[in-house]
């Protein structure tokens, strides 16, 4: 054999021995590249984009009220579900949703308070995503939570993950990784262990909207119903402005003869305007 025949030979041997040692150690071979999973998501995550119509389920992180709040007081909030996007993309749950109180008009006697604020950026990693939302749902805290209590208890030995719970709004979910059916038991979409991924719908005689544009994908919507739209279990308060419109993106709340209260931990579905 040649000295160049060798030097080849040699070199398969090598790389043959490296393949052997990076199947069972994980270790890299000379000349080889590996691509860090978390290198490839911060990438992904750097150029994320967030398209109009994405619905964002928030659940609020402080509470404020009319009778204190200042405006230009920093509000956030929690995506709770992870987010699907177009091309593969996902905003992670647990990331920050920011904005701001704007103003703020404390309770008279002939008037209950009012506040307006604003849902304009999404925090992630280091980067901030400037957005325009406007309110789609919101629910008080016992809502969130009965949403997430089974309707009647599992039978003996069977996996409380298997046992169905109701959405705000109506749906029924059945179990974990389960379908997602309406008030017509039609199935509109699948659960997750952190929610529920759906297509969203209009209430007939509500304001809310279906799906925009051509694509009806699948959405995530926390612990709400496929068309939940308004204010779930919080009597006293109403959606003045919901931001669809003029102003865009400003969202008002007002109570009807008291000071306007939004506790921490309400649950509120925000949607992309742009």
């Amino acid at each position: 054999m040649d000295s160049r025949n060798f030097r080849r030979a040699n070199c398969i041997a090598v790389f043959a021995l490296c393949g052997i040692l990076e199947l069972f150690r994980g270790a890299p071979c000379p000349g080889q590249t590996n691509v860090d999973p978390a290198s490839k998501k911060n990438a992904v995550l750097a150029s994320l984009q967030v398209p109009v119509g994405t619905i964002l389920p928030v659940r609020i992180s402080q509470s404020f009220s009319s009778k204190n709040a200042k405006t230009g007081r920093i509000i956030t909030g929690r995506i709770m579900q992870e987010v699907p996007l177009h091309d593969s993309a996902k905003i992670p749950k647990g990331t920050t949703v920011a904005g701001k109180i704007t103003s703020v008009e404390p309770a008279g006697q002939d008037h209950g308070g009012k506040i307006s604020l604003v849902f304009d950026e999404l925090l992630i990693q280091d980067r901030r995503i400037p957005i325009t939302t406007n309110l789609r749902a919101i629910a008080s805290f016992v809502e969130v939570q009965f949403a997430q209590v089974p309707e009647t208890g599992p039978e003996y030995g069977t996996p409380s993950f298997w046992a169905t719970t109701r959405q705000i709004g109506g749906d029924e979910v059945y179990g974990k990784e389960g379908v997602v059916t309406d008030q017509w038991s039609r199935t509109i979409g699948k659960s997750t262990y952190d929610g529920v991924l759906v297509h969203v719908r209009a209430q007939p005689g509500m304001k809310c909207r279906g799906p925009l544009g051509s694509e009806d994908q699948l959405q995530a919507l926390w612990v709400f119903s496929s068309d939940a739209c308004g204010v779930y279990g919080m009597t006293s308060v109403q959606i003045v402005h919901a931001g669809r419109t003029e102003p865009e993106g400003v969202i008002t709340l007002a109570s009807d003869s008291r000071d306007l209260k939004v506790p921490s931990a309400t649950g509120m579905l925000l949607r992309v305007l742009r």
